[in-house]
């Protein structure tokens, strides 16, 4: 079947090795001093490790490839070796699956009382939000910045809207459950405006690095030079990394 995985370039790959450490499946190994797809049923195709490649050489394609198989890679990454002794055993139960998936319960401190103070006012400047939805010639696109965030960040951090979306227009998407790629449509949108920046938000969970990969591709694409960061947040709710 026809579907999205990864391509390796070995000309623009420099041996870092940093790839092999973002694919949370095993599917890339070093070989000979290069990266290397180990086999397509072990890639997700939602490119978690395009980020991580400073050299740009690994790229998503659509070319025909066996299918992911999510049991293969729990098999495999059980099987693989540790380089440290093993951690003792956490005391929720095992999971093989995608770690986006795992589930966990959050211990909250109490809200403090309400205030008498008006709640804050919505920052959101746009609709539709979702990229799926989006019109590339929406008048407000022109001369924005950019915010790109993973649905989840809305519920996981609970000042996004001082905080991220303030002076931004939004676009959410979650490159794990909606079907096709958002590259195309981001590239259009920066085809056709002047865009200040773009800041993409997106949880911890190795699923969200494709929301930042597709945003890398447009940009690629697009032929702009813009300025973007990566802002990542945690199942907690803390920033991780910005």
């Amino acid at each position: 079947m026809k579907r999205k995985i990864i391509s390796i370039n070995e000309a623009l790959c420099n041996g870092c090795g940093l790839c092999v450490s973002a694919c949370h499946e095993g599917a890339i190994q070093m070989v000979d001093g290069k990266a290397k797809l180990v086999s397509d049923s072990y890639c997700d195709g939602l490119g978690d490790c395009l980020p991580a490649c400073p050299t740009g050489a690994i790229r998503i394609v659509e070319r025909e490839a066996a299918d992911y198989d999510e049991a293969a890679v729990a098999a495999r990454m059980a099987a693989a070796p540790t380089k440290e002794p093993a951690a003792p055993a956490p005391e929720r139960p095992l999971f093989a699956g995608c770690p986006g998936m795992m589930n966990k319960t959050l211990e909250r401190k109490p809200a403090p009382a309400p205030e008498a103070a008006a709640a804050p006012p919505s920052q959101l400047m746009n609709w539709p939000v979702q990229i799926k939805l989006l019109n590339v010639r929406a008048p407000t696109l022109q001369n924005a910045a950019l915010l790109i965030a993973a649905d989840c960040t809305a519920f996981a951090y609970a000042d996004i809207h001082r905080k991220f979306m303030r002076n931004k227009v939004t676009l959410i998407g979650c490159p794990k459950l909606d079907e096709g790629d958002y590259a195309e449509k981001l590239a259009e949108v920066l085809r056709l405006h002047d865009i200040k920046s773009i800041t993409v938000l997106r949880m911890e969970v190795p699923c969200c690095g494709g929301l930042s990969a597709a945003v890398q591709r447009a940009l690629q694409t697009s032929g702009k030079t813009i300025p973007w960061q990566v802002v990542t947040i945690s199942t907690e709710g803390d920033i991780l990394e910005e």
